[in-house]
């Protein structure tokens, strides 16, 4: 199974949506995560399904919460760049698709 590694501006990304929900919410910071994972996994298993986004990546939307999944589809594994709010600046993350 291909790997998935996520850029560590994408998991502060994770951890700040995460506590903001928490917060507000515990539920809702559980299906925040619960929402994450199968961003993932629909990703790993099918990279080639998400929409071409910016700079050369993939992007899956949550279905529930208003952040994607930025990614970068590569060989050996799946780089995840941003999981991005859909309010900030699109392609703010840009500067994060090198090789890491």
């Amino acid at each position: 199974m291909i790997a998935v590694e996520f850029h560590p501006a994408a998991a502060e990304e994770v951890e700040a949506a995460e506590a903001w929900y928490d917060e507000r919410n515990p539920l809702a910071a559980d299906a925040f995560r619960a929402e994450l994972s199968r961003a993932v996994e629909s990703v790993r298993a099918h990279p080639e399904h998400g929409p071409p986004y910016l700079a050369d990546t993939g992007r899956r939307p949550f279905r529930w919460f208003p952040f994607s999944l930025v990614y970068r589809s590569e060989p050996a594994r799946i780089l995840v760049i941003a999981v991005a709010h859909h309010r900030r600046k699109p392609g703010y993350w840009r500067e994060r698709g090198a090789v890491i």
